[in-house]
């Protein structure tokens, strides 16, 4: 086991990563905020899915849910479809505009990440990606699916989350 000190910078490390992530938050286009970012990020990962879903994903109560999802449904990002199981609740999915801003955001994110790490030998990245998923599989991470194509987590993880 490690030893306490190491514990404690741990513990500072990490709640100095939200400079990382407000840099990350600043490559967002200015119509898609943070948790916009992050509704088009689950939904790229997990695929269609109910609000309820959405909500739990994101970790955050139905009412700022219905708020993200309205902002993106305004742009056209995505769709309300009825749910075949249950006429009352929505499906919501992606459309072809929403899969072309999640790529900017990726596009982004991967840009930002490329340039601040351009110094780093290709391995110490691999590593570096490795331990952040050991430690967030540690944390019982129910978003640690990444879209193939995704070289970081962005939104949520900009919350994102670009999340």
């Amino acid at each position: 086991m490690a030893e306490k000190a190491q514990y404690e910078e741990l513990a500072r490390q990490l709640t100095a990563i939200g400079v990382v992530k407000r840099e990350m938050g600043r490559t967002l286009p200015s119509d898609c905020p943070g948790g916009s970012a992050g509704v088009l990020t689950l939904l790229g990962r997990h695929g269609d899915m109910r609000m309820s879903r959405l909500a739990e994903l994101l970790a955050v109560d139905m009412s700022v849910t219905s708020r993200h999802v309205a902002h993106v449904a305004e742009r056209g990002w995505i769709e309300r479809l009825p749910d075949p199981a249950d006429k009352r609740s929505r499906i919501l999915r992606l459309t072809p505009d929403g899969l072309a801003q999640l790529d900017e955001l990726y596009d982004r994110t991967t840009q930002l990440l490329a340039d601040r790490l351009s110094d780093w030998p290709e391995d110490e990245i691999g590593q570096l990606v490795r331990l952040m998923a050991r430690l967030r599989e540690s944390f019982g991470d129910c978003r640690a699916t990444p879209r193939a194509h995704q070289a970081a987590s962005v939104a949520a993880d900009t919350t994102r989350t670009p999340a």
